[in-house]
């Protein structure tokens, strides 16, 4: 039987794959903190989980509201966190938006906006906990980058760009705390059933608000989540998750140029 993983953090917890984390982690008998930037979307979920999981919801739940693209708002958030669970075991960082437009369509005031949610909301917040984890000298940061932090696709400059940027960030920060047993898997998810494509920004900062073929015949958010939590409870560095799609991790490793040659004929959207 799998050990209680303790109280794991989980930021874009009211959909999608972290709404997914913390039903698997709840059900896992874990104290959850739901973060996102709606308190009523999160007290549904809390609300939701705990009578469909017959949980105890005070017990189980922490709601903590937070916005990612308001970086200086972290620090307050995590004390208050920590004055409500006193413990943090594992942070799922889930929350950002991705983006589906052509880079010369694409305004720069855009460009900021995804990479101030999905890479400095994402450091900001490891920052902030990154003292509790020290003093510990345990803990482990679960990032839920993409595929797409790994090899790049058409219409998704922006989103690559942020998700490579959280590879390269958290990497440097395996090795700055190895000696301090905080580990750091990078969870790289292919195409999964979720809303990203429906509110992903485009080239003027609008939804696209249309669901991309592929994502909708994704696997579907809980599996994705059950295989996070098996290989975060093995500690593992790096989690890839998908069905075909994970044939672009070999190709970028050992053949580039017929990745960059199907890359640019897929159909994308």
């Amino acid at each position: 039987m799998n050990k209680n993983p303790g109280t794991v953090w989980i930021t874009g917890a009211s959909s999608g794959i972290g709404l997914a984390c913390a039903e698997v982690y709840a059900a896992k008998g874990a104290r959850v903190v739901l973060s996102s930037r709606r308190k009523d979307a999160l007290k549904k979920v809390a609300d939701d989980l705990s009578y469909r999981l017959k949980l105890n919801r005070e017990k189980t739940f922490v709601i903590a509201p937070l916005d990612l693209e308001i970086t200086d708002s972290l620090d307050g958030v995590v004390k208050r966190v920590l004055s409500d669970v006193k413990t943090v075991d594992i942070v799922i960082h889930c929350g950002g938006i991705s983006q589906r437009s052509l880079a010369i369509d694409t305004s720069l005031e855009v460009d900021r906006r995804v990479m101030e949610i999905d890479y400095f909301g994402t450091v900001a917040l490891t920052k902030s906990l990154l003292p509790h984890f020290v003093k510990r000298q345990a803990g482990q940061f679960v990032v839920v980058t993409s595929l797409m932090g790994v090899f790049s696709s058409p219409l998704r400059s922006g989103y690559c760009g942020a998700k490579h940027a959280l590879h390269g960030f958290f990497e440097a920060l395996r090795a700055e705390h190895y000696e301090d047993g905080i580990g750091i898997t990078m969870v790289c998810p292919g195409f999964i059933a979720t809303d990203i494509s429906l509110n992903a920004v485009i080239g003027d900062g609008s939804k696209q608000g249309t669901m991309d073929e592929k994502t909708g015949a994704g696997m579907t958010p809980l599996e994705c989540a059950k295989r996070i939590a098996n290989g975060v409870e093995k500690r593992r560095p790096e989690i890839f998750i998908g069905r075909s799609e994970l044939l672009g991790v070999y190709l970028k490793r050992f053949f580039p140029g017929i990745l960059r040659r199907i890359m640019r004929k897929a159909a994308v959207t």
